[in-house]
């Protein structure tokens, strides 16, 4: 009796029992869906948040909410459902605001790391997890009717290049936020010997445009020791369209990046002075263990003939800009 219920079972014939559903294979990556919609990621509302990651060749996905970017036990765990052109989706109809969500992928029976998914905006500390945020809460006064200044011909550009952190960092900076996004845009600084610095040392060289170095957010700065000497420039990306933490007054708080991030760039156009961002797409900071990697393995990637990542970049791997769903990524 036993062996027939286990064989009715696993056919999916008892009443209420569903087959599991076949996993998808290709025979290479370019045979792998192509998602065409712009709502990869969270969509998020006071009712409702709907979660979606593109994995195609997954057995199984999983999204877990926290109180917490990091440490603590799931909140839930939610299965996620198998959609069209390799997406996988979950929707939880309740207000999320201010928590804290990662996904996990199951390949051949074994579940890969929790991470954000590559479309995430917000992020915890060391952006580990994604941050559900109040998107008007991180715009300053005035945002809505923010510019760029306008040039009148290409040769009246001036380009200064700059670390963010190294442009205040040191105490004869005079700045209150040394080292921050704040930082750069004080108003009024001055050396011990009475010089402008920050922004109005900006304004005193007839700078037009300001190129910043990597100021997304990347592995090697750990955010819960700042007070901790530390560096890097940023060549190591982990969350592309998140503001780094180390730059911001609070790490922790997805919000309060964004909005100093933005605080910064209004200033800048109210000075006169356009921003040109540093992003470094043709590798990322992790290879096995990257976000990308861990939800769709090896796709994002080159390899080489032996099936190793390849190395084009000197920096452990190289993105894959061929394929289509990177290519829709970085454009």
């Amino acid at each position: 009796m036993r062996l027939l219920f286990a064989i009715l079972l696993l056919l999916g014939l008892l009443p209420g029992c569903q087959p599991p559903e076949p996993v998808p294979t290709y025979d290479s990556y370019d045979d792998y869906p192509i998602y065409e919609g712009t709502d990869l990621g969270l969509t998020y509302t006071p009712a409702a948040s709907t979660f979606k990651v593109w994995a195609p060749a997954a057995e199984a996905l999983q999204l877990k909410l926290y109180a917490a970017g990091l440490g603590g036990e799931p909140l839930q765990t939610i299965a996620m459902e198998r959609a069209q052109d390799g997406v996988w989706t979950a929707t939880v109809q309740s207000d999320l605001l201010g928590q804290y969500y990662a996904f996990q992928a199951r390949y051949d029976g074994q579940w890969k790391a929790e991470v954000t998914d590559p479309y995430v905006k917000a992020v915890g500390v060391n952006g580990l997890r994604g941050h559900i945020i109040d998107w008007d809460a991180t715009a300053p006064a005035g945002w809505a009717m923010d510019k760029k200044p306008v040039i009148s011909h290409p040769t009246d550009i001036v380009i200064y290049e700059l670390h963010l952190r190294d442009m205040t960092i040191h105490p004869s900076s005079g700045a209150t936020a040394r080292g921050k996004y704040l930082g750069l845009v004080e108003p009024s600084t001055r050396s011990p010997e009475g010089l402008p610095t920050g922004i109005d040392h900006l304004r005193e060289l007839g700078v037009t445009h300001l190129h910043i170095l990597p100021a997304f957010d990347h592995r090697s700065i750990d955010e819960t020791r700042l007070d901790e000497p530390q560096y890097n420039w940023g060549y190591d990306p982990l969350n592309y369209n998140v503001p780094e933490g180390s730059f911001a007054s609070d790490p922790y708080d997805g919000a309060v990046r964004i909005r100093e991030f933005k605080q910064m760039v209004q200033a800048l156009h109210q000075a006169g002075i356009g921003v040109i961002l540093d992003v470094v797409y043709n590798h990322t900071g992790q290879t096995e263990e990257s976000i990308f990697n861990q939800l769709v393995p090896g796709y994002y990637y080159r390899q080489t003939a032996t099936g190793d990542f390849s190395n084009a970049s000197a920096c452990g791997n190289e993105t894959a800009s061929e394929r289509a769903m990177f290519r829709k990524y970085m454009v």
